[in-house]
C-alpha cells in the first residue's frame, strides 16, 4: 500500500503581496498570489485558503505551516515563522540548484542575498527603509509616464539612448522624470534610463555580498524584462528567473514546514 505523503504549506506575507505554497512531499501542487490590501492577517488567511481550494484541499488537509515575510507573525493559523532570507535561500535552492546569488525586488523592498556551495546563506544586505530599487520606485515612475507596469519592460528594450538619471531618490527621481520628459525624450529611452538607474542602486546595495553565478532574479519586479537586462549590464553576468519568481519565499518556507515535521517525526 502506497504511504500518503503529508501536505504542508508555506505562506510568505509581503508588503505588495501575499504568496502561498502547498506541498505534498516535494511536489508543489498549489500555489496562489494576491495583494496584501489593507489588512495583513487577512491577506495571509485568504492566500492560503485560496491555494489549498486550488488544490482540492482544505485547511484540515494541512500538517505543518511555516510563515515568513515581513507579516510572518501577524497571522495566527502557522506552526513557526521564518525570516525571508533563510526562506528564499531554501526555496531558490530548491529550483535551481547552482544558484549562488539571489536578487530579489518585491514591492517594498530589495535584498541581494549570497549562497554557499551548500545553499545556505553565508551573507545578505537588504534595502527597506527607502523606495528606491523596489517596485513601488517602478510604480512612481510608470504613473509619471502613463504606461502600465506591464509594459515597461519590453517598451525600454526599444532603446536606442537610456537616459541618464542622477537621483536614486524616488522623489527627486520623479522631478527628474518629469524635466527629461519636458525635453522631448522618447517613452522607450525614459523607461530604460528608469531601469538603468534602479538596477545602479540594486548592484551598488550588493556589492558587499557579491554577485556570484549563478545569479538568481526573484520577486514580482523579477517578470520585467527591462530590469532583468540593467541588471545583466550592470553586474556582467547572466542571470536566471524561475518559471514563477514571486513564490519562492513561500515556496522556500513549505520547504522548511516539510523539514519541521521530519523532525517531529523522527522524535
Amino acid at each position: 500500500m502506497e504511504q500518503k505523503l503529508l501536505i504542508v504549506a508555506g505562506v510568505d506575507i509581503g508588503a505588495a503581496t501575499v504568496k502561498a505554497v502547498i506541498l505534498d512531499g516535494s511536489k508543489v501542487l498549489s500555489f496562489s498570489i494576491m495583494p496584501t490590501g489593507h489588512s495583513v492577517t487577512q491577506a495571509g488567511e485568504s492566500v492560503i485558503r485560496k491555494a489549498l481550494e486550488n488544490g482540492g484541499l482544505s485547511f484540515n488537509d494541512l500538517e505543518y505551516i511555516v510563515s515568513t515575510g515581513y507579516g510572518r507573525r501577524a497571522v495566527s493559523f502557522t506552526n513557526k515563522a521564518v525570516t525571508e532570507i533563510i526562506c528564499h535561500a531554501a526555496g531558490v535552492s530548491s529550483v535551481i540548484s547552482q544558484a549562488r546569488t539571489i536578487i530579489d525586488i518585491g514591492g517594498q523592498d530589495s535584498k541581494v542575498i549570497g549562497l554557499d556551495d551548500n545553499g545556505n546563506v553565508a551573507n545578505f544586505v537588504m534595502n527597506d527603509k527607502c523606495a528606491a530599487g523596489t517596485g513601488r520606485f517602478l510604480e512612481v515612475m510608470a504613473k509619471v509616464l502613463d504606461v502600465e507596469i506591464g509594459e515597461m519592460g519590453p517598451i525600454s528594450l526599444m532603446s536606442k539612448d537610456p537616459c541618464q538619471m542622477s537621483s536614486t531618490c524616488t522623489i527627486f527621481a520623479e522631478s527628474e522624470m518629469v524635466s527629461l520628459r519636458a525635453e522631448g525624450r522618447s517613452r522607450e529611452d525614459l523607461l530604460a534610463g528608469v531601469h538603468k538607474a534602479m538596477s545602479r542602486r540594486v548592484a551598488i546595495m550588493g556589492k558587499s555580498v557579491g554577485f556570484r553565478k549563478e545569479v538568481v532574479f526573484t520577486g514580482g519586479v523579477a517578470k520585467n524584462v527591462g530590469i532583468k537586462k540593467a541588471l545583466e549590464d550592470e553586474i556582467g553576468l547572466e542571470i536566471l528567473i524561475p518559471e514563477e519568481p514571486q513564490i519562492t519565499g513561500a515556496l522556500g518556507a513549505a520547504i522548511l514546514a516539510k523539514a519541521e515535521l521530519s523532525k517531529l517525526g523522527a522524535r
